[in-house]
């Protein structure tokens, strides 16, 4: 019987001249239809080769089948990679699936920057060149109270920027206890060492005194340096400089203070119910010379490692040779400054923006949220289909507010067949992957991170599923 399948596989130019094909062919490049077909046929050698037991006769070669299987993988070849997820994991600033989502009121005007020319270079008003970073460095002055601003393409690049311009061959004062690591395995003194200039570790993990700083001062001394350990936590016997008293010891010694907040925020979200976070606002007006910060994080917006502060230090960052190499380019700009501009009022703000809208919806909204979802599902009728609602925790992520947990109504959901490893798994290869999480052994969609109009869609795609197995 193998023989004879063997023998029976269709040839590559018969499959490709085949007229179920045609309408395939006008869509996709031929070169990818063929690469298609010839994946089809070593899957199906290979299937034949194996003794499967669900293989009989030569109806496992028929051509619709075949044709399906030839279809399914030329669209996938021409998907895209990076493509649109549903998160139902609760986590806000989920670094995995993209962080931040970006306002929807914004998406056109960002879409004409990328599609068409734009001002990104050119002064509209005398016609002569411009600066990228004049678009959005008014809004940030505005907005933080700093004298100039600049925007690169994260905050890692923003502090070795920062050190490369102002401490470079000469020493940095830092707390022992905030040589933090963030993503990726990056590293504060790694990233120092890039920047060129030489760390200087005082006090303890836990503890670190002015006198600690103020012992470490040289002449070599170029900058003291704080680091707000935004991803972690030391709790019980500890002791950190508060920024006014850094800034008093450097005006002393007529040395700068940078600041690098890393998340970034713009709002005071303790009066939301959340932690208290140090604000951009709050630092300058401490009178810290530069601040670092991204834009992806608390602030809401895209990847982006803004830096405000003093004019001289500022202006001095943008003849750096490394700026031209840390740049952003003109749809992150765009996206900064759609983003920007709906902090000028900040009711606007925590509801346009959806980071800031998740962080500070309460519990009774994601309860009234996840019965939406309940409801839609339902309403679909769908057969060996179990939803439970429990209560549960959301998360900020991207390293944010690590210990703040976001009461949480959640949606379990069980479907017969399938493990809670194996339903994940199935969600995410549905037509728009959803993106759950296991909770006491089952998989749950929490409401804070899905967005109104995804309630229907995520029914529809538990729809897709079920259908898969009929």
């Amino acid at each position: 019987m193998n023989k004879t399948l063997l023998r029976a596989l269709p040839k590559v130019d018969e499959l490709l001249n085949h007229e179920s094909l045609q309408s395939l062919l006008e869509a996709y490049p031929r070169e990818t239809i063929a690469d298609a077909i010839r994946e089809t046929i070593d899957s199906l050698r290979a299937d034949i080769l194996s003794d499967k037991e669900q293989i009989l006769d030569e109806s496992f070669l028929a051509m619709e089948s075949v044709m399906n299987k030839i279809k399914s993988k030329a669209i996938k070849a021409n998907s895209y990679n990076l493509r649109r997820v549903i998160n139902g994991t609760g986590v806000v600033i989920h670094t995995n699936v993209g962080r931040s989502c970006l306002t929807h009121s914004i998406k056109d005007h960002i879409g004409e920057i990328s599609c068409y020319y734009s001002t990104l270079e050119f002064n509209i008003e005398n016609g002569k060149r411009g600066s990228r970073y004049s678009h959005v460095e008014s809004l940030l002055c505005k907005l933080t109270g700093a004298e100039a601003a600049l925007v690169v393409n994260n905050n890692a690049a923003a502090v070795m920027l920062t050190l490369s311009t102002m401490c470079k061959d000469r020493e940095v004062i830092v707390s022992r206890g905030q040589l933090v690591e963030i993503g990726g395995s990056f590293r504060v003194p790694e990233v120092m060492k890039q920047s060129g200039a030489h760390l200087v570790e005082v006090g303890a993990t836990n503890k670190t005194h002015l006198r600690d700083y103020e012992a470490a001062i040289t002449e070599e001394t170029a900058a003291l340096l704080k680091v707000h350990t935004s991803n972690y936590r030391i709790l019980g016997f500890t002791q950190e400089i508060e920024a006014s008293e850094l800034v008093e010891l450097s005006h002393k010694y007529d040395i700068p203070v940078i600041e690098d907040i890393g998340s970034g925020s713009f709002i005071d979200f303790s009066k939301y119910g959340l932690m208290k976070e140090p604000t951009v606002k709050e630092a300058v007006a401490a009178g810290i010379d530069v601040v670092t910060f991204s834009g992806d994080k608390m602030l809401g917006g895209p990847q982006a490692g803004i830096i405000v502060g003093k004019k001289a230090y500022v202006d001095a960052m943008k003849k750096n040779q490394l700026t031209r190499a840390l740049r952003v380019d003109k749809m992150t700009l765009s996206a900064l400054e759609g983003t920007l501009m709906h902090y000028l009022d900040e009711e606007k703000a925590l509801l346009e923006i959806p980071t800031l809208r998740m962080l500070t919806m309460t519990h009774v909204e994601t309860i009234e949220r996840i019965e939406r979802l309940k409801m839609a599902i339902e309403n679909k009728g769908l057969k060996g289909l179990r939803l439970t609602l429990c209560d549960d925790y959301s998360e900020v992520g991207g390293g944010s507010l690590p210990l703040e947990k976001l009461p949480s109504r959640v949606l379990k959901v069980t479907i017969e067949g399938y493990s809670p490893n194996q339903l994940v798994d199935a969600l995410r290869t549905l037509s728009v992957p959803v993106i759950g999480r296991i909770f006491e052994d089952e998989v749950v969609l929490d409401s804070r991170t899905l967005f109104d109009e995804e309630l229907e869609l995520v029914a529809d795609l538990l729809e897709e599923l079920l259908q898969m197995n009929e």
